[in-house]
This record gives C-alpha cells, sequence and structure tokens, in this order.
C-alpha cells in the first residue's frame, strides 16, 4: 500500500453547509474505504486547506479515483500527494548513492 495526503478545499456549496462538515467527511471516508483506501487520520485544518486526509491507497490509480469519488459530490475538491515515511526515505535516499 501507498501512503497519500489528501488535500481538500470546500467549494462554494460545501463551505455553505459547515454545520454538516462532520458527516460529510464521515461520508468521505465511507468513499474512500470502497476503493481500498485505508484511512488513518483526518484533520480539519486551516490555512490552504479546509481538510486533511491521511490514507494508504493500493496504487496512483486508486489514489486519483478516489480524488475524483470524492469531487463528485460538488463538496470538495481534492488533491492528492504521494507521502513517504521514514523508512521508505531512507531506502529513497540510499538510492542516490549508488554509482551509475
Amino acid at each position: 500500500m501507498q501512503k497519500y495526503m489528501y488535500l481538500t478545499n470546500w467549494t462554494d456549496q460545501g463551505a455553505k453547509d459547515t454545520d454538516n462538515s462532520v458527516h460529510r467527511a464521515t461520508a468521505a471516508i465511507d468513499t474512500m474505504q470502497t476503493f481500498g483506501a485505508q484511512i488513518y487520520e483526518a484533520y480539519w485544518t486551516t490555512g490552504p486547506y479546509d481538510m486533511v486526509f491521511m490514507a494508504e491507497v493500493p496504487d496512483a490509480q486508486t489514489a486519483h479515483a478516489v480524488t475524483l469519488a470524492l469531487a463528485r459530490n460538488g463538496n470538495v475538491r481534492a488533491h492528492a500527494m504521494r507521502a513517504f515515511d521514514r523508512s521508505e526515505m531512507l531506502e529513497i535516499v540510499a538510492a542516490l548513492s549508488v554509482p551509475e
């Protein structure tokens, strides 16, 4: 499984219904799980994004399908970023020192 951060922004429609944002987040998590994503964190945030989900997803195609599914209801726009944990980053950095 690959790790992804889903950065979301409310659309005008979503911002008008902030009272239901927790309910909508639960529905979003349910949607993500139908694609095989395992969500392990969800945060409402300040700054450029309104909400962030941390998830493990089978592959890049699934990660993209999730962003499309989240946008389908019109309440959010989502962006997926591949994330690497410490051990994965150590492997990436180790590959840099392999002679060409």
